[in-house]
């Protein structure tokens, strides 16, 4: 039996390993290739047969969208599976990719549980399951274990440990110095965001800001974020109520206040994503002086 071939296409590298080690740690048997957008996926599905198809939505060039579409139109594309993996949840964003054909939805950040699933749940729909169980160990088959490819795709780690997880701070932020005490954040929610892990969303407030990274302030929670989780940050700016969702990882975890038992943790949020319309939404943030100056933690 040939083996099952999947094709990854995002814009980021970073999603790209994290899906392909995800899939290569519990299949090994697998064949992956992966696309930088959908025009370079568009290109290979041309020439090349796959079982499935795991897409990010936003990307320069061709969207996931409208690979999604230009699948369905192709006689032998109609029926492969094609699964999004996106930050883009809403309703209205998940009515429109089931209208235009797609199979299933992972929404970023995701764990590596919740991504074996649609794949097994996709491959079922074309009887192609059991030849991926059969390229994998019995041991890989039986659990989708706390392991720490989890703790990279924004799993539960098997431990929380009772202090946050320090990193070196990160360099070339439009920094102010660190306060002591917040002032209240500005009026409009300027400066605020949404950060999404795969232990659930909180509020956070934008420290700094740079076209690479943000420095984040959150309420710390009952379970710690991790270096390296994946995660999506919400933005919502101007007037117009404008909402960017900005992929990336936590690239450095520190206490906020000077002692261990700190209540907020200032997190380093890298940015992932090469969609130019999303850099241009960075640059404008930072133009408008989205970064938050003052922060009082209880405020």
């Amino acid at each position: 039996m040939s083996k099952v071939s999947v094709l990854v296409v995002d814009d980021a590298s970073f999603i790209r390993d994290l899906v392909k080690k995800c899939l290569r740690n519990y299949f090994p048997g697998i064949k992956i290739e992966d696309a930088v957008n959908g025009k370079k996926a568009q290109s290979i599905l041309m020439r090349e047969t796959f079982d499935l198809v795991l897409c990010d939505w936003e990307m320069p060039e061709m969207s996931g969208l409208e690979l999604l579409t230009w699948c369905r139109e192709q006689a032998h594309l109609k029926a492969m599976p094609f699964v999004m993996v996106t930050s883009r949840g809403d309703k209205e964003n998940v009515v429109q990719a089931i209208q235009a054909g797609v199979s299933g939805y992972v929404s970023k950040p995701f764990t590596n549980e919740q991504l074996l699933n649609k794949v097994k749940q996709a491959l079922h729909k074309i009887g192609r399951l059991d030849a991926l169980i059969a390229s994998a160990p019995t041991k890989m088959n039986s659990a989708f274990g706390n392991d720490s490819l989890s703790a990279l795709t924004g799993g539960k780690p098997e431990a929380v440990k009772p202090a946050p997880v320090a990193a070196a701070p990160s360099k070339g932020l439009l920094n102010s110095p660190p306060v002591a005490a917040p002032a209240a954040t500005p009026a409009g929610g300027r400066g605020q965001g949404q950060l999404r892990l795969s232990s659930g969303t909180q509020q956070c407030v934008i420290k700094a800001l740079s076209i690479k990274e943000a420095l984040l302030v959150v309420r710390r929670g009952e379970v710690l974020p991790q270096v390296l989780e994946s995660a999506v940050l919400d933005l919502e700016q101007g007037e117009n109520a404008e909402v960017a969702r900005l992929n990336g990882y936590l690239h450095a975890i520190v206490a906020y206040e000077p002692k261990p038992d700190s209540d907020w943790l200032q997190l380093t949020f890298r940015f992932i994503d090469q969609d130019a319309q999303k850099l241009d939404y960075i640059s404008r943030l930072i133009a408008r002086g989205t970064a938050q100056k003052h922060f009082v933690p209880g405020a």
